[in-house]
């Protein structure tokens, strides 16, 4: 950002581009003192206020405040506008309808734990279902299989940074990212962005040797019980081609699919 967007007059040559400490503090309405000392990391123990003001002086979307919360420890104000919207009519469906696609829980490393029949057919092409992480970047099949490819390998980059934080014990997190820079170039380039996105939901588009194209609709929750695990849906709209495809799928994978298999 530089100090026109913020309304701030700027003089002088700047070594690097972007803010100083003083025009961040001024922006966020801090002490420059103060601020130097979380910049330092001599202080790490900031309220929500002086996250929230930061957040705002830094104009940070949404999924970049809830990070930059995450990473102070604080819990980020709730937003009212959000409490009085509708229940997703998705998350309705499947309330009233049960799970009629692919499901499968995850944790904030990606491995998989459990899955159900089709979402162990619709990941078939792979050679192990266990971590979709290491899917998308060393099997081949990934590259067929997710349409287009490097918006999978992005989402899979950025739930990885998300996981950190939100991963207390980051021994095996820290392997897997070693296990992927080593063996991916891919995934050293993105991981070097150091960008942070949760995905929750979205349109995913699939090519499966089985039943051809795939266009499914994403959705993702927290399992309330188990911090840190995700179950994640794929539904396809009733009456589509891809439901079609979904109910052959599952007929295939009942009359004798491949076996899943997990790294060792």
């Amino acid at each position: 950002m530089s100090p026109a967007e913020l309304g701030l007059s700027s003089s002088g040559t700047r070594r690097v581009p972007g803010l100083r400490r003083e025009e961040i503090a001024q922006v966020a309405g801090i002490n420059v003192d103060y601020f130097a000392r979380l910049e330092q990391g001599r202080e790490r123990h900031p309220s929500v206020q002086v996250v929230e003001a930061l957040a705002r002086a830094l104009r940070l979307d949404g999924e970049a405040r809830a990070h930059m919360h995450r990473l102070a420890g604080t819990v980020p104000t709730s937003d009212s506008s959000a409490l009085r919207e509708p229940v997703a009519p998705e998350l309705t469906t499947m309330l009233e309808h049960g799970i009629r696609g692919p499901a499968l829980v995850i944790d904030s490393r990606m491995d998989v734990q459990a899955t159900n029949v089709l979402a162990r057919a619709l990941y078939s092409p792979f050679d192990r279902l266990d971590n979709l992480a290491l899917m998308v970047f060393l099997d081949p099949a990934a590259r067929e299989f997710h349409q287009p490819w490097e918006r999978a390998a992005h989402e899979a980059v950025a739930n990885l940074r998300r996981g950190c934080v939100l991963d207390t014990q980051h021994a095996r997190l820290s392997e897997l990212v070693a296990e992927l820079t080593r063996h991916s170039p891919e995934f050293a380039d993105l991981w070097s962005s150091r960008h942070v996105r949760g995905t929750t939901g979205g349109v995913e588009r699939f090519r499966h040797p089985g039943v051809g194209s795939l266009t499914l609709q994403r959705h993702s929750f927290d399992v309330r019980d188990h911090p840190g695990l995700q179950l994640v849906t794929y539904l396809a709209d009733p009456g589509s081609s891809d439901a079609h495809a979904l109910s052959l799928l599952e007929s295939l994978s009942t009359a004798g699919g491949p076996t899943r298999h997990h790294r060792s």
